[in-house]
């Protein structure tokens, strides 16, 4: 490739990877492919391979929400932790994990709170919510636990005015690597006593 055109690509997937870490801060758009289609459709990108990675992506995004939602993005964050750990306390049983952009620290004006629980079947959590008066709405996602693809139940429900959702996996699948793609990387998560740390330290 010409060292010009290589320049005008890697030039491309930067602007692509900013507009994209914006839209994902100010819109709410979680899925980071579709900020990327978004975003490339802006700027009028239509060479795919100037699509940049998640985590060029997730750098640009935590750069501008340093830059412009500061202090706000650190308060939503800390408040959605402490949410997080409030809910995990009530879903122990569940061996629960708290995953995604909450975790991760890049949570926007309009996260959820992204949890994994462990089941031997999503009946068992949708008990335990009917019995406490929490109405929730189901749907399935397809995660891979190792190499096998799964279908997930996620659970989505308001906990004390924020939004959750519940991903209920196997008993067996909290000891392997969970992924959204065959060759995506393990999603990151914490148990309960991190996040009781993580909540613990921004206080």
């Amino acid at each position: 490739m010409p060292k010009e055109q290589k320049f005008k690509q890697q030039h491309m997937r930067a602007r692509i990877a900013a507009v994209a870490a914006r839209i994902i801060a100010e819109d709410g758009i979680e899925d980071f492919a579709t900020a990327k289609r978004k975003a490339a459709r802006q700027l009028g990108a239509g060479d795919t391979q100037s699509l940049p990675t998640n985590d060029e992506i997730e750098t640009e995004l935590r750069v501008y929400q340093s830059l412009y939602q500061g202090t706000e993005q650190r308060e939503r964050v800390r408040y959605l932790r402490s949410q997080a750990l409030a809910a995990m306390e009530q879903l122990a049983d569940f061996k629960p994990y708290l995953t995604g952009p909450v975790l991760k620290g890049t949570a926007g004006r309009y996260a959820d709170i992204d949890l994994q629980v462990f089941a031997d079947s999503g009946k068992e959590l949708e008990i335990f919510l009917l019995n406490r008066n929490i109405p929730y709405q189901t749907s399935e996602s397809r995660h891979y636990s190792g190499n096998q693809e799964r279908a997930v139940s996620v659970l989505s429900m308001d906990w004390e005015g924020t939004p959750v959702r519940l991903a209920v996996y196997w008993p067996g699948d909290e000891h392997r690597s969970v992924k959204t793609s065959p060759l995506g990387r393990p999603m990151e998560r914490a148990g309960l006593d991190a996040v009781r740390s993580l909540v613990a330290s921004s206080e």
